[in-house]
């Protein structure tokens, strides 16, 4: 049944949502920044219903925002909306963990740190751009080892726009290299720290990470 969903063709509703996912992941749309209606219409050649009714999709999950007289625009930075976003993958990423601990494997383990070679590879080329690709495929990693479909859904269709604009706006204020060696340090505190505790680590590691970033943030005017 699942397969059947993998390989179906999209609607035009879904095509669009997916258009301007993948735009945020890019970064081709950033926080803050107008969709137009008809712009999205015009370029994916659909009517504006889909674009209506994947608007609202996603505005649903919070990606996108609506004002009234102004027009949809994709959902800003701001420091609260961080304070979630780290709050929430902390919990959910800490499940991953735990039930793929449960579960773990040689070859479980050698995926992940094939997964972490990839970072590295990325890093010894000073190319952010891979690097990032390389940090959520890490991550995205974990989701799926998990063996949690509603978990790894949770993650993927939600967290990780927000994830991904969050990274864009801020990690390259951090050396490459420092962020390689807070993942091959996050990689050996998941698959080493006794099962009693690698949940409280791994949320731990986020709200340090999150409270890193909010001191990023620009003050307010």
């Amino acid at each position: 049944m699942r397969e059947k969903s993998e390989t179906r063709a999209l609607t035009a509703t879904e095509r669009v949502e997916e258009h301007i996912r993948q735009a945020i992941y890019r970064g081709a749309l950033k926080p803050r920044e107008r969709v137009i209606e008809e712009d999205i219409a015009k370029h994916l050649n659909c009517s504006r219903g889909p674009v209506r009714e994947a608007f609202l999709r996603l505005e649903r999950d919070g990606l996108i925002v609506t004002v009234a007289r102004r027009g949809t625009f994709i959902r800003e930075i701001s420091a609260e909306s961080i304070e979630v976003i780290f709050s929430m993958r902390s919990k959910l990423e800490a499940l991953c963990v735990r039930y793929l601990r449960e579960q773990l494997t040689n070859e479980t383990e050698q995926i992940l740190r094939d997964a972490l070679k990839r970072m590295k590879s990325a890093a010894a080329k000073n190319d952010d751009e891979a690097f990032l690709d390389a940090d959520m495929n890490f991550h995205q990693t974990i989701w799926r080892l998990s063996n949690r479909g509603t978990l790894e859904n949770s993650l993927s269709k939600i967290m990780n726009p927000f994830i991904f604009m969050l990274a864009r706006a801020y990690s390259k204020q951090t050396p490459i290299a420092v962020r390689y060696k807070k993942h091959a340090k996050y990689l050996e505190t998941i698959l080493t720290d006794p099962m009693s505790q690698v949940e409280q680590s791994v949320e731990k590691y986020f709200h340090e990470l999150g409270v890193e970033l909010l001191s990023k943030l620009p003050p307010r005017l």
